[in-house]
């Protein structure tokens, strides 16, 4: 296979109909580490939203059970993308964030903006720390996916394209970042949760690096100091340095899921997705063994 075996393939889809196809390769292939990463940073971000900040530090889960709220977002989100939305497996990952969402009295706007963040935050991570530039069918199919989430998610006037996801956002984050206590207390319990999956020498000098990869509103919403400049020009030239690494890999031949990553594996017997994240209204319900696993699109 050639390194560029999946742009390649990539090429031949139709973003406005296969979207669904690229984003598994997008995820799955060719960047599944940045996809990881910038997606966590994505909805890191909306902690800096007041309204946003506050109500997760209400519920408690972020600072109590950190790791398992982590986990359980990310593996919701895998089981929708490497099953298809038509699946048994997709539609309980939809289910359960409904019934989480649908728990509290969240605003349509602030839904909308986290939609916003996951199709915005990893093209511009791509832009500047990926192995590859983006495509434009790769950002038109993160566009649809997201939009088609949104639907199913029943998010109301998304944004049609990348570019009108992108002004959204920006305008969304000029006019609601600001500095709350609850957001601060979930933005420090997601840092040291972050900074513990490495040695202990280290978490220092890591915690000042993830703050070097913030940008200064957010910074500033939480009230953090600024890294320096040493610090944000080592860190940014680490992960330049990490890309070209990656260019001269050799591609994905099997793709890597989120739940194979080890900040994601915590359950060791496996795990039901309609168990997965919090139940505000009756409790917490013990995960079970997830049997048979689907195709994606819900083949058997």
């Amino acid at each position: 296979m050639k390194r560029d075996h999946w742009q390649a393939r990539i090429a031949r889809l139709d973003p406005e109909t296969e979207f669904v196809e690229i984003y598994r390769i997008m995820s799955g292939h060719e960047f599944p580490w940045d996809m990881t990463q910038s997606l966590g940073l994505a909805l890191y971000r909306t902690y800096a939203v007041p309204s946003i900040g506050e109500l997760l530090a209400a519920t408690g889960e972020f600072e109590r059970r950190t790791h398992k709220r982590y986990a359980d977002t990310g593996l919701i989100l895998d089981a929708v993308l490497e099953h298809g939305f038509a699946s048994a497996t997709g539609r309980a990952g939809i289910r359960r964030m409904n019934q989480m969402h649908g728990a509290y009295a969240i605003s349509n706007d602030d839904m909308r903006y986290v939609l916003s963040t996951f199709v915005v935050i990893p093209m511009r991570w791509m832009d500047r720390f990926g192995w590859r530039a983006m495509t434009e069918a790769e950002r038109v199919a993160s566009a649809n996916y997201y939009r088609e989430l949104g639907r199913h998610m029943n998010i109301r006037d998304s944004p049609d394209t990348y570019q009108e996801f992108a002004a959204h956002l920006d305008a969304y984050e000029r006019e609601h970042f600001a500095y709350s206590p609850g957001g601060l207390a979930v933005s420090d319990a997601t840092l040291a949760l972050l900074v513990g999956f490495y040695p202990r020498p280290l978490r220092p000098l890591l915690r000042r690096a993830t703050l070097a990869l913030l940008d200064a509103p957010l910074r500033d919403a939480f009230r953090y100091a600024d890294p320096g400049a040493v610090t944000r020009v080592l860190t940014v030239a680490g992960m330049r340095a990490r890309a070209r690494v990656e260019r001269h890999l050799p591609p994905r031949r099997r793709a890597v899921h989120v739940r194979e990553l080890r900040e994601f594996a915590i359950y060791p017997e496996g795990y039901d997705v309609d168990a997965l994240g919090t139940f505000p209204s009756c409790g917490h319900r013990p995960t079970a063994r997830l049997g048979g696993r689907e195709q994606p699109d819900g083949r058997p």
